[in-house]
């Protein structure tokens, strides 16, 4: 018990303290925690790439969408379909009520490509499509029939 007291009247035990509170991780400790966070993120990042690529083809969905209207509220105002979609900002035509894209720009498809635009189309009065994520006409490209 005295020497207790001692080790209190000598201040040693404010010492050991300090210690015990400067004592860094292990290294084998920073790695488990790494590997944790690494297994996490294993099972997660696939789910949120598969969504982000989700959205994007939504947002595709609804910019072709807000161009077929503008295409179609042209053609009710001149009764003919613009020759190329810049026609929906700037036209010489008598009858032209535009510009019809609020922005005044042509928008490009998530995946920064200009979209496809051809009138007549084979489809409808016109065909409005992007390429989608890959780029080439195939079944992943995105359409307005």
């Amino acid at each position: 018990m005295s020497g207790l007291l001692r080790i209190r009247k000598t201040g040693a035990l404010p010492v050991l303290r300090r210690a015990a509170a400067q004592r860094g991780f292990t290294l084998i400790e920073i790695l488990i925690v790494v590997m944790i966070i690494g297994l996490i993120a294993s099972l997660i990042a696939p789910n949120i790439l598969q969504r982000f690529e989700s959205s994007k083809e939504q947002l595709t969905i609804a910019q072709i969408e807000l161009l077929s209207t503008s295409v179609q509220s042209f053609y009710l105002d001149v009764g003919r379909c613009p020759t190329d979609l810049n026609e929906l900002i700037v036209s010489t035509d008598k009858l032209w009520r535009g510009p019809y894209l609020s922005k005044q720009i042509i928008p490009q498809d998530p995946w920064h490509r200009d979209y496809q635009y051809k009138c007549p189309g084979e489809h409808g009065r016109f065909d409005l499509l992007s390429l989608g994520p890959n780029g080439k006409m195939d079944d992943k490209i995105i359409k307005n029939w």
